[in-house]
């Protein structure tokens, strides 16, 4: 310790004086005030025009027009450079990726509560706005599972889709309408950070619990079942197959459902062997679809008890812009259910973009994204669509199918177009079976159990987030499910904040670095000098009191040893150094526990210097005038000169006190 002292004498008495930097600090401009933030923030974020000088032509820099619509609408910028030879690929990928939304989609409006034909329009007007709009190349935009259970369990609770199938649909539509309008509000103002509050393990958990909850729903389709419970917590359920199972049911539901279903997972099987053999998984739900209508109209099984789809109205998608429900006595119930919907959605569909975009080596514009999927969202709910996005499935398909660019969910619009036109009569005779094996077969995908596993090793409170999501949503409901992941992230967050460490800093050897001693045993500390770092981004009402107390604990600690060694070595504590380099915010609580700080220390003697405060940390030292308090030539730039300040004063020629 003595030699470590004589370098810092050493060091600051070799050559004269310089001025230290802390006057630099002192010296500093007030920073912007809280509206000139704002306003920057609105000028830089949602006013501003980012040039793409890389696409930049004279052309389009003497248009501004054009270059606001290339700015809204990217096909105008791709579309430029578009050929044949891409058009093969997209055809093709569109094609298959078709053949795999038909029957999706219809299984999936039977999972919302809504008749056939919905989910197929879902799959038409969506697509196509997203296409000119859109910034990913491979995501395929149609109904999902997650978000097709999320509606049927939360607007089931303001209509019954069995005794008011019209009303029920025309809430549909309005959360649809909120959902969208969400959705480009956070595109607009750059709102993304919104999306962020569902958190990888929240979103794994929910995903998990979501699947099994729609995976127990289709029991009813595939039993053929009459009576079945509205709840989706498993117990329930569980309850109704049971109870179910009881009364009279037909047995052919289950052996059509539980063949065609092996064959898919047989299919898909084949597929992930052999990536040449991709079609073979996606075409397998249209290739059941078919055998299993055409052996119901064949044997005329539907006498037999086999459930079918029935009717499927013809045609393309209608308008629906009367029954949107603005006046309903139920809208902040819908605007709620619209706000839950459009996270959730752009959750997916962000997440699922964004591994394809990597693999392929560009960069998805996330508030592009939110545009996109909000006035598709906003179009849909005005042409009977339910809320759409893009499907982690239906993507992999068509990225395996070797789509270029988003022109192949025009080419499965269209497709799908032509569909309702031409084959709703041949449905008629689909089994409601096939529709439940299909979508049984396309849930172990949000199965993630290795992420599940890793999440565990990585972070076991980020795995307690997973399981209360995963948990809510299996024996509550999925409202509950999401409201505990979002809670118990939000109260880790608060605890941290709250209960910040302070962490007692030493110097490591030869260098200028002061770390915690903790992580650190061998870093070396001062005598007479206490050096501690307060751990958290805010010095405020929730915390101040708190930081102080440790502060004054950690002091009381210190001259209790100095105390106990007072006779052999001369190390009773002389200065606490504070260093403030990781607090960003202090409020009017956070600069009175400062001033409480000063004068407790200052009563036992004891010099506080603060090392390292940040800009606006120290515009509010000033202006609280504790800047003069403490005394400015206690106050340093780095942790590191106000140390060798002070080891320097406790040299015989200096007087600290």
């Amino acid at each position: 310790m003595g030699i470590e002292l004589q370098n810092h004498q050493s060091h600051q008495e070799d050559g004269p004086a310089e001025e230290p930097t802390s006057r630099w600090l002192l010296n500093t401009p007030e920073p912007p005030s809280m509206w000139q933030e704002l306003v920057g923030y609105i000028r830089k974020n949602v006013l501003s025009k980012k040039d793409n000088r890389r696409n930049k032509t004279k052309n389009s820099s003497s248009n501004p027009v054009y270059s606001c619509l290339k700015s809204v609408f990217p096909i105008l910028i791709w579309g430029r450079q578009y050929k044949l030879n891409l058009f093969k690929k997209d055809l093709m990928a569109g094609l298959t990726l078709a053949s795999l939304c038909i029957p999706q989609s219809i299984g999936y409006a039977n999972l919302a509560g809504l008749d056939p034909e919905y989910g197929l329009y879902t799959s038409v007007v969506p697509p196509l706005i997203y296409s000119t709009m859109g910034s990913s190349r491979e995501l395929a935009i149609g109904p999902v599972a997650v978000v097709s259970l999320l509606l049927s369990s939360m607007v089931r609770d303001l209509e019954d889709p069995v005794t008011d199938p019209i009303a029920y649909r025309k809430i549909v539509f309005t959360v649809t309408f909120f959902a969208g309008a969400f959705q480009a509000i956070f595109g607009l103002f750059r709102l993304g950070f919104l999306v962020d509050f569902l958190s990888h393990a929240a979103l794994v958990g929910f995903m998990a619990g979501a699947a099994i909850v729609i995976g127990l729903q289709q029991l009813k389709g595939l039993f053929g079942l009459s009576h079945f419970t509205n709840k989706t917590d498993v117990v329930s359920v569980l309850s109704s197959v049971f109870h179910s199972l009881h009364h009279s049911w037909q047995p052919l539901n289950f052996v059509i459902g539980s063949s065609f279903l092996i064959f898919i997972l047989l299919a898909r099987f084949l597929g992930k062997r052999n990536k040449k053999l991709f079609w073979i998984p996606a075409m397998a739900p249209l290739i059941s679809v078919i055998l299993a209508t055409l052996i119901v109209y064949l044997t005329n099984a539907e006498t037999r008890g086999v459930k079918i789809v029935k009717h499927i109205k013809p045609g393309f998608n209608q308008p629906s812009v009367n029954q949107l429900q603005f006046n309903s006595p139920h809208l902040g119930h819908i605007v709620k259910i619209g706000l839950i919907s459009a996270i959730i959605a752009l959750t997916e569909a962000i997440a699922v973009g964004r591994s394809f975009a990597t693999i392929k080596g560009y960069r998805l514009d996330g508030n592009k994204e939110m545009m996109a999927m909000g006035c598709m969202n906003i179009a849909g709910s005005l042409t009977s669509c339910y809320v759409a996005t893009g499907s982690f499935s239906r993507t992999a398909v068509n990225f395996s199918a070797g789509c270029e660019t988003v022109v192949s969910n025009i080419v499965m619009a269209i497709t799908v177009m032509i569909s309702l036109q031409v084959l709703t009569r041949f449905l008629y005779f689909t089994p409601t079976a096939i529709l439940a094996s299909i979508i049984l077969s396309a849930l172990p995908g949000l199965i993630d159990i290795s992420g599940a596993i890793h999440i565990w090793k990585l972070d076991k409170l980020d795995f307690l987030v997973l399981a209360a999501a995963f948990f809510g949503v299996l024996f509550a409901s999925v409202e509950i499910g999401l409201l505990l992941a979002v809670g118990i992230s939000f109260a880790r967050i608060m605890l941290s904040s709250i209960r910040p460490n302070i962490e007692a800093l030493g110097r490591l050897s030869k260098t200028d670095i002061f770390g915690d001693i903790n992580q650190y045993p061998m870093a070396i500390k001062t005598p007479g000098l206490l050096t501690l770092r307060i751990s958290s981004p805010l010095l405020c009402f929730a915390n101040a009191n708190f930081i102080r107390d440790r502060i004054l604990n950690s002091v009381s600690e210190v001259e209790e040893e100095d105390n106990e060694q007072e006779v052999k070595n001369d190390k009773v504590l002389q200065v606490l150094i504070l260093d403030m380099s990781c607090v960003m915010g202090i409020d009017t609580s956070g600069v009175v526990a400062l001033e409480e700080l000063h004068q407790e220390l200052a009563s036992n003697d004891i010099r506080l210097v603060i090392a390292s405060p940040r800009w606006r940390i120290l515009h509010k030292l000033k202006r609280a005038k504790l800047e003069d308090k403490v005394k400015q030539e206690n106050i340093f730039m780095t942790v590191g000169e106000a140390v060798d300040v002070y080891v320097r004063a406790r040299s015989p020629s200096h007087d600290l006190c």
